[in-house]
Parts: structure tokens; sequence; C-alpha cells
């Protein structure tokens, strides 16, 4: 698989899913420097500057010498044999049991130490043959070889169909990574728009082309030179554009969608990492480039501005001490890389030239390779290829000598700060010294997981009492940012509600008091133990991953961990010692932490502005009051203490054996008036772990606007009620989330089987006992209204709700949610509406995985609940407008005055898109999607798959090309959607910083058509949506069955 390229590295790193894990430490390493995954620049992402990774021990050679030569020798054939003496695995690297993969260490005589990972599938003892999969392949000539193929709860607003696939996902990936909005979760997926975009992954990480490589480079923004800030990203860019050896600008990408797009032919694996590796070789870095580059990198920068996380990211890196590179402006923009430059007469060309020769060397670089080659195969080719990357010579750079960087009055203040986004929240953070050579005992991760605890004795659970708070994250990313060579940032972040935001002081001193009661109880071992047990045993029983995301992880776990540690180092707790636990917890003192306050409420009293990002902000000094309590021995709170034993945590990992005959597909076990149960006992997995959803479909959610909203607000508070009860089960391993999908609501679990039915039957429990208080329902409503206004003012997720309103018939947008909310609900309406929801239902379900069927029939829904039967069928059914035969443009304004970026979005109406390859199922989870997809949607095809493939065998090069002419002639259907952002090219008056305006007013938003620009004259121009949209003949809904 060659995905996308990594960043350039950075404080930022990668965006872990929902920022930080709840309750528990994220366990992704340390972004360092360029951590590169093929293909190249053109994929390029935005983390940046991390300095150098704090190693502190070297990495064994695992016994290759100092060429990394193979003990067969160079005389072996390129595929040579296949058997498993070829393929002898190193046996200090600790892999998972369930890991079929073998394993093994090499270090090039350059300096470079390479992991390769050998995915060859055995069966019956026979490897998969690489012949087999060449013959496969129709031709291999250049004219017929081309293939392309490119917790809580959850509010999700529309769909159209099961192949939209258009959304921009990879914008700005750390949006949440803040926090903010854990328990209204601001993605606007359905359901089955989740479940396309795992196919899509899924295909990308297809099992039988599964190729990848990542490289990391141990640098980053911590070196760039003073006066060119962001240089280290901009070689990131720059190193892409061609080679010595293959000069083309374009040519990788063109060899990648050559030979498959996504997932590279594996018979040109070999080629492909040659012409990637040449990049680190001997990179052109044309001069005519450096203008283009630096555009696409200020282009990023624009991006990011409007991020809240990377807003607070600049501002506490402006806190450093002076000299500290924590204070460098690592985005880098065409001011830094361009203008300035020129006005200094600096040469940036050279410059550049001069950064990638002392720093791209091949003594800081480690690499992985995966394919299904033999390990014999792969390191010849490594060798062959890598060992060209020059090597200078240099000492790396080092920055451990800057420590305690945030040891100054202005850290130890109030930061009142503006954010872009509608939410109220309160992060407290302390600087520590540098705690990854504490890898094995993992101090933060256990602080974490005791800080973030949502049960019973929690801090979260106290403020929730209190109807301040909404959701708390505490840890450290391990992202460059927050853990590096200077320092290890430990972080409580708390969203609050209106009325914690007026008490964010109180809430404050709740959170110290819990760190004081730790502190004094010192380190549990019982505690430790427990979540080493629950990280063992996810480890031990842990589903294959996308190939471009583990290699990206391992290379970077090889600049951190010793060699046996490479697969483990980031996952898994080693060593109980308590006195380095309390070293980290005593130093979590109310004297040394850093208070910020993020709230449009604040605006009007931020006069200063952060350079680079415009974030306006306050400094003062913590309040003399509690600043003199924090001083002195404060008491505990009783309400607080450490949590109970876990009863969720799974002991029984044997595979059932079945009850009743294996089938290939699901089967419908029940089947009445109020609903149908389908099952399928997992018999290729073999894995302690099951899967259980329902549907439960209800014709009242689509009647009005306000039905949806009352829908919303009724999932949000049961997830709400569900928060302290489930919260056992969910750092157990046991996944549970709520979905207001548009025609019902949609209950997932999954995880260890054993433990399983409980939380699902907890879930049941609490939607049949459903109740709230006057207090909950007015902290979910506020909260659900700053939760649809932020996704009105990201232009991204506005230009689908202004497409989709436009393409679906009756549907509700967006906008038509959030006036309604504003024009205020009452408590009798939401009673009266759950009453009538949960009197009458049709429920489908579906259970997969190590479950009897004996199991799976006590898990039925129906029997759990008590309602009616529907008086008539609710079919979940879509309807989309027949567009006309022309070229349709609808352009809005952006919601967001402060954006300056704009989104277009170009939709053909087609009759079919046929884009399945075949593909087999890396883990349990992608066969249930695939499955849970034919029950949701009513059309319960489950060898759909099978039924595609055999149809796309049928199509020819002359089919698909009719296809595509039919729909690029006169009688084509497209719908143009332009979201404008704000600009003086735009004839807007220049908005100077992007801030939260409007959020605090209660300004209720409305969308601003605009005319056509002269270049598009020729276009039907939408000016009404309404009333266009009512003149058009709506599309018979179909399925397709055959």
């Amino acid at each position: 698989v060659l995905g996308r390229a990594a960043a350039a590295g950075g404080p930022r790193g990668r965006a872990v899913a929902g920022g930080w894990r709840r309750g528990r430490a994220v366990v992704r390493p340390l972004w360092s420097g360029g951590t590169t995954a093929m293909p190249g620049r053109n994929k390029a992402t935005c983390g940046y500057g991390s300095p150098e990774l704090a190693v502190g021990q070297q990495a064994a050679e695992g016994g290759r010498d100092a060429g990394g030569r193979s003990p067969h020798g160079d005389e072996e054939e390129e595929r040579g044999g296949a058997g498993p003496e070829h393929n002898l695995g190193d046996p200090d690297i600790v892999k998972s049991p369930s890991d079929p993969k073998q394993y093994r260490y090499i270090k090039l005589q350059n300096g470079l130490c390479a992991l390769l990972i050998s995915d060859l599938n055995y069966l019956d003892g026979a490897p998969t043959s690489s012949e087999e999969e060449e013959d496969n392949d129709d031709d291999d000539s250049e004219e017929g070889s081309d293939e392309y193929d490119d917790s809580g709860a959850e509010i999700e607003d529309g769909k159209e169909d099961d192949d939209d696939d258009d959304e921009c996902d990879e914008g700005d990936e750390s949006e949440d990574s803040d926090g903010d909005n854990e328990d209204f979760n601001d993605s606007d997926d359905s359901e089955l728009e989740e479940l396309a975009e795992k196919e899509e992954t899924r295909k990308r990480g297809c099992s039988e082309k599964q190729s990848a490589a990542a490289l990391c480079v141990a640098v980053g923004s911590f070196s760039d030179p003073e006066d060119l800030p962001g240089l280290a990203h901009f070689l990131e860019h720059m190193v892409f554009m061609g080679s010595l050896k293959y000069p083309d600008e374009n040519g990788f990408d063109a060899f990648l969608k050559k030979h498959g797009a996504f997932d590279v032919q594996r018979k040109y694996f070999k080629e492909a990492l040659d012409r990637w590796a040449q990049f680190f070789i001997h990179p052109l870095m044309i001069r005519d480039a450096i203008d283009r580059e630096v555009e696409a990198v200020d282009s990023e920068y624009q991006l990011a501005r409007p991020s809240d996380a990377n807003r607070k990211e600049m501002l506490f890196g402006s806190l450093a001490r002076p000299g500290h590179p924590m204070k460098k402006f690592f985005w880098g923009n065409a001011d830094t890389l361009k203008h300035e430059p020129k006005l200094n007469n600096i040469d940036t060309y050279t410059r550049l030239r001069e950064f990638w020769q002392r720093h791209y060397s091949a003594h800081y670089m480690t690499l992985v390779v995966q394919s299904k080659e033999t390990l014999d195969t792969l390191e010849k080719w490594v060798t062959e290829i890598f060992s060209e990357i020059p090597n200078n010579g240099l000492p790396k750079p080092s920055f451990g000598h800057l420590t305690q960087p945030f040891d100054t009055p202005e850290f130890h203040k109030l930061y009142r700060v503006v954010p872009i986004r509608k939410v109220h929240s309160l992060t407290i953070t302390w600087a520590l010294p540098p705690q990854e050579q504490y890898y094995r005992v993992k101090p933060l991760h256990y602080i974490s997981w005791l800080v973030g605890h949502e049960g019973k004795g929690s801090v979260l659970s106290f403020l929730r009492k209190k109807f301040w708070a909404l959701a708390l994250y505490g840890g450290n990313g391990e992202t460059g940012f927050e853990q590096n060579s200077t320092y290890s940032i430990f972080s409580i972040s708390v969203t609050l509600t209106d009325e914690g935001y007026k008490h964010f002081y109180e809430v404050a001193h709740v959170v110290f008091q819990y760190v004081k009661m730790l502190q004094r109880r010192g380190p549990d071992q019982r505690i430790w133990e427990e979540i080493q047990k629950i990280e063992a045993n996810e480890f031990h029983y842990q589903e294959q991953t996308d190939p471009v995301d583990y290699v990206e992880n391992l290379c970077e776990n090889m600049q951190l961990f010793q060699k046996e540690d490479f697969l483990t180092g980031d996952q898994l707790l080693f060593e109980y010692k308590p006195e380095i636990i309390a070293d980290a917890l005593n130093q979590l003192s109310p004297q040394r932490a850093n208070l910020v306050l993020l709230s449009a409420a604040n605006e009007g009293q931020c006069h200063l502005k952060e350079k680079w990002f415009g974030t306006q902000y306050s400094m003062e000094d913590i309040d003399s009051y509690w600043s003199d309590l924090w001083d002195s021995d404060f008491e505990l709170n009783p309400d607080l203490h450490l949590p109970e034993e876990n009863k969720y945590i799974a002991t029984d990992f044997a595979l059932k054996v079945s009850d009743c005959p294996e089938t290939e597909y699901p089967v419908k076990t029940l089947s009445t008036q109020q609903g149908c149960l389908w099952y399928r006992k997992d018999d290729k997995f073999k894995i302690p772990k099951g899967y259980v959803r329902f549907h439960l479909i209800s014709p009242l959610i689509q009647q009005s606007a306000e039905n949806i909203v009352l829908f919303d607000t009724f999932v949000n508070i049961l997830s709400h009620n569900l928060g302290e009860p489930a919260y056992e089960a969910d750092v157990a391993q046991l996944e549970y989330k709520l979905v207001a999908g548009e025609y019902g609501l949609i209950i997932r679990v999954k995880g260890f089987n054993h433990k399983l039915p409980l939380l699902f039957q907890l879930i049941i429990d609490y939607l049949s006992d459903f109740s709230f208080t006057p207090a909950v329902f007015e902290m979910i409503t506020e909260q659900l209204k700053k939760t649809y206004y932020n996704i009105l003012i990201k232009p991204e997720t506005l230009a689908k709700d202004v497409r989709l309103l436009i393409l679906e018939h009756g549907r509700w947008s967006m906008i038509d949610k959030y006036q309604t909310l504003m024009k205020g609900l009452s408590i009798d309406a939401l009673s009266a509406f759950v009453t009538a929801f949960k009197s009458q239902l049709f429920v489908e379900g579906l259970v997969q995985g190590n479950f009897t069927s004996r199991v799976s029939a006590a898990l039925a829904v129906p029997v759990k609940l008590h309602f009616a039967p529907l008086a008539h069928p609710c079919p979940v059914q879509f309807r989309v407008v027949d567009l006309p035969n022309t070229h349709l443009l609808c352009k809005v304004k952006t919601l967001n005055k402060g954006d300056a970026n704009s989104e277009v979005t170009v939709y053909y109406q087609v009759t079919a898109l046929i884009k399945l390859k075949e593909c087999e199922d890396s883990h349990l989870g992608e066969e249930v999607d695939r499955n849970w997809n034919e029950v949701v949607t009513q059309q319960y095809l489950f060898d759909r798959l099978a039924r595609e493939i055999e149809a796309l065998k049928s199509i020819t090069q002359a089919d698909l090309v009719n296809w595509f002419q039919d729909h690029r002639s006169n009688q084509r259907k497209v719908l143009s959607v332009h979201v404008i952002g704000y600009g003086k090219h735009e004839g807007d008056s220049e908005v100077t910083a992007v801030s939260g305006q409007n959020s605090s007013s209660g300004e209720i938003p409305h969308l601003v058509l605009l005319p056509p620009s002269s270049l598009m004259r020729d276009f039907t121009s939408i000016k009404d949506i309404k009333a266009y949209t009512s003149t058009l003949n709506v599309l018979p809904y179909h399925k397709i069955l055959k």
C-alpha cells in the first residue's frame, strides 16, 4: 500500500483519534521529524517541527553483519524460495501471539536501521506464491495494466447514499484534538458514510497486495534556522520533487497511478521502493520549484489557522523561555520562506540544500518495509536500494541540555483565549522533565488513567453532578509537541458547561484536590497491574491494521525503543516502579501549573494577539484567593477516590463451539412484527471478540426538524447518563457507540465477547428506564447549540450540508436544526417524543463473532424493551432529486467571517459506479461492517462483494471508457457547490484575526447565496435552494439486489 506522505515531523505529529483517549494516555509515539510513508509530496500533511528523539539507548544490530547481508548471501534469487528457511525472523523482537508476520532487524553500512516485515500468508504450510499473483495480472504491458482506484453519542448529519466519499476528511486532523467535543461529536458522518470510508480504507490496505514502507528522519523544526522558520517543513515538500535517477517532478505519482494507484501491484514494489529511496539519495530540489512549493506550504498554513488545537499549540510554544526552539514558528509560510528572505538577501534554495545535507543523513534514519516477500528477499532489496543514502558522519542534533523551557513567570499564569468554535474549556498543563526514557513504566499513562477516569469517585463524576463539565481528558499525547528530549507535557482538559465556565476556578480546585489525593496515597500496584492486564489482553488478541499506518508507527518506535520493544514499547506496561510514578506525580502541584480558559465569552477581554495565528488572548495572575488556597495545605474532597476493581475485564478467551450449522454469511435467527435478528458465528479469524449492532427504527424522526433535534437531544442525554456506569467497560476495551441515525437509534458494541453482553444489557437498561432532570436538559441543549454551530462554521461541512439539501428529497438541513434549537425546546416536548419513540419500533440487529446462537438470541433487543410493532412499515429509503442535464452552481458565503478558506465540491449524478475490487478482509470488523451495511440499508445481499467481483470481471476497458464518455457529454448532470471564504479578493474588508465572532451573541446564521463569477456565467445558478429543488422530479428509490 503506497499511502500518503506523512508530516515533516513536528510538535503536533499525527492526530490521534479524538485527540486523547478517554481516561488513558495516548499510546502513539512521538512525532520526531520526517516520517515519510510512500508516496511522496502530493499527499503531504502538516504536523511539524519536533527536534529529535530522546532515545536513550542504541538498538542492537540483530545478528546481521555491518552491510546488512544475509547469511544466505547475494546469490539468492530475487524472489527465491519462499519456504520457512528463507523467512527466519528475529527472535529478540517481541510480537503478539496473534500476529502472523515475521520480523527482522538489520543495520546497513551507511548507518540506516531497517525493520523488515514479511507478511506471507501460510495456508497448510504453503506460503502465498508471488508468481501466482503475477499470473493473475492480465497484461504486463504499458498499455493494458493501468488500474485506477483510489465512545459517546454521535450526532450525524445526513446521508446521501453509500457511495458518497468526496468529503475532505484529511484536511484538519487536529480540529478536535484538544478534546472539546467528545460527548457531542461534531462529526457529521452518518452510519452509511462511516461504513463507506472504512471500505475505502480497507481497499487501500488490501491484504492481497499488502506492501508498505515508511522512513523516519530524526530531525524536525527544532533544527530550523532562526532566519528561516518552517525550513524543515519546506524541505519535506521539496525532497519529493524528482530525483537524479528519476527526474520527472511528478514521476513517482505517475508510477503509482500506473501500477495500482493506492495499491502498488506486488511485482512493482521493488521498483517503487527504488523510486522512493532516490528522494533520500539524490533529490533534485530544483530552484524553479521553490516559489511553487512555498505556496503549497503557505496553503497548509492557511488551512491550519482556523483550528483551535493548532492555535493553542502556537500560543503555548510562545510561553517557552527565550532561545528555546519551542518558540519557533514551525509551520512556515510565504512570508518566512519567500518574502522576508528576499528582503534580507537570503538564498532560500542554497540554505535548503545545506539543510538537507546536514540533516537528511542515513544514520538518523529508521526504515520499515512490509510486503508479501520472504525476509531474505526484503533484506536483499533494502540493502541494494537504501545503502546509497549518504551518511554525513555528523552527530545528530541534540537539545537535551535545554531543560525546563517553561519554568518562567509567563507560564504560571491564567490565559483567557477566544476560540474559533463555540466551546468552554479549561486546560491545566504542567511541563515535566522528559519522561520518554520511562516507557517501560509509563508513569504518565498511569496518572492519566486515574485523572481521566469517569467512574465513581472521579473528577468528572463529581463535576458532572455539579453540572459544571461534560468531558475530561488527561495525559500526554506523545507527539513531539508534548514529549521530546527537553520536556514532557501533562495536561488535563475539561469541557465546561456554561455554568462550569462561571466556576472555572472551582473546577481547577477539584482537579488539584484529586491530584493531591493521588500524591498522598502514592502509586497503587493493583491499579497499575489492572492497566497492564487490559493493555496486554488487547495486544495479545490485536487485529491486523492498515499497513501504511503500521509501518509509520513502527519506524517512529524504532527511534524511541530498544529492538525487543519495537512492537510493544508504545503499548505495554513492563515494570512497576512506584518511585518513578511518584516522582512524576509529585511535580503536578498547583504552583507549577498553567491555566488556559477557552471561551467565546472571553471576547472583549483579550487584547493580546499571538503573532502567527492571530489568536486573541489575555494573560493575568491567578486570583489571589485561589493562589493563597493552593499555596496552603488545602483539604481533600471526600467524594474523590480511586476506582474500584473493574468487573468488565475479560478473563475467558476460549473460542466457543458452534451450536448450529456454520454458514458463510449471516442468517436470520429471529423474525417478528417487531423486528429481526441476523447472526453469524466467526469461523475465519478465530479471536475471542464479538460485535453487536442494532438499529431501532421509528418514523417519528423525519416528521419535522423539531423531531430531529429532539432525537439528537434524547441520544445525547442517554449517552450522558451512560457515561459513568459504562466507563469501566470502555477502559476494558469494550467499545460502545450511540448514533442518532436519520431513521433510528443505532447501538454499536464490540470487544472481548466474555463481558460484552454485560455492557449491552447496561445500555438497554438505561434506554428502557430513560429519565432526565431539567438541569441535564438545559446542559445538553446548550452544548448541542455549540455542536451545530461548530459544524456550520467549517467550510467543508457547510458545503456538504448545502449539497445534500439540494440533492436529498425532504431533507432537513443543519441550519434548519440549528434554527429550531435556537428557538427553544421544551422539557415536555422531549418527554413526549421519547415516550412515543419507545412505544412503537421496528428493530433490526446483527450479532457476529465469538458467540453461540443461544447467546445471540439472548441479546435480541425486542425481549428487553416493551414496544408495539409499527402501525405501518418504515423502510429505510433515501429519495434523490433528478438533476437536469446541465451544470448547476450553488455559491454561498462561509458562515465564519474570519475564515479565508474556500471549499469547492463537484458532484456528478451517474447511473452506476463500481468501485470495489477483490480484496480479502484483514480483520473481523471489516466483515462485520460489510454485513451491517446490508442490514442497515435493508438490502440483505450479504454475498454482494462476491457478486460485484464477478460483475467487475465482465467489464471491459471499452465499457468503462464508454461509461465515462457518456457522463462527460452535454447530457451530464453536474452540481458544483462553492463555499467562499472571506478576503480582500472577494470584496470583503480585511479580517485581521480569526475569532468566534457572533458565537456568544446568539445570532442565528443564515445562508447568503452569491452570484456566479464572470467565468461561470454559462452555469445555471441556484438562487433559492428550496424553490429550485421543488421544481425537480424525485428519482425512484431502488435497491441493488442482483
